[in-house]
């Protein structure tokens, strides 16, 4: 009920500050759950992501330290959010989302690279989707990537490609997971190139550095 009321404030207050959002190719979305996988431009691609691929419900990852506050715990869990240990995942990484999805209700937002100053993809969500048995999905953003562009109205454009179905026999071995990650890579510059083949993702450098040398930290 929360994850319902929340969508049509959070669709209304992107409307407000940006303007409408462009979705390219929505008639890839299909029924039944599955996992939306993305590179990693924005923090608040999830936000973008769960509105664009509308009537569907989404959980996503969320780092631990965010469910430390008792009111952002409160609100993350019932939007569907689930704490991940950034530093030292453990099983249930993979088994919580592997759970949800065979559930049937909710589908995943995922960003294989895991953060927006990597370009290596890792496994863990063609792992999740081959134990869950539902297919990728991949979709980028297109748009500003600092807050004070995306309050400038400047566009923002959603593309969903077609899904990536991980077949039963698959080995995700090194070369098993290499292949799935083409696959990824290659959807997701089709997209940029259908949307826009002059967009070229420039992430605000110092403020990646710093969170760069956050993690360091912790």
């Amino acid at each position: 009920m929360f994850y319902k009321i929340v969508r049509p404030i959070a669709r209304f207050l992107v409307w407000l500050l940006n303007g409408h959002t462009k979705v390219v190719n929505r008639e890839n979305l299909i029924d039944g759950p599955y996992i939306l996988v993305a590179p990693h431009r924005t923090w608040w691609e999830p936000i973008i992501f769960a509105i664009a691929a509308r009537p569907r419900e989404f959980s996503f990852m969320a780092k631990k330290e965010l469910f430390h506050n008792p009111i952002l715990r409160w609100i993350l869990v019932h939007a569907h959010a689930f704490p991940v240990d950034r530093f030292n995942p453990g099983p249930s990484a993979i088994k919580t989302p592997v759970r949800i999805l065979k559930e049937g209700k909710l589908s995943l937002i995922m960003f294989p690279s895991g953060t927006r100053y990597s370009a290596q993809l890792k496994g863990g969500a063609a792992l999740i989707a081959k134990m869950a048995k539902v297919p990728l999905l991949p979709v980028v953003y297109q748009g500003p990537v600092t807050f004070k562009d995306f309050l400038k109205h400047k566009r923002v454009t959603v593309g969903f490609g077609e899904p990536i179905q991980i077949p039963v026999r698959q080995k995700l071995d090194e070369a098993g997971l290499a292949e799935i990650n083409d696959a990824m890579t290659n959807a997701w510059q089709q997209l940029d190139q259908q949307i826009d083949p002059n967009f070229k993702y420039q992430p605000d450098l110092k403020k990646l550095a710093a969170e760069k040398a956050e993690d360091k930290i912790k």
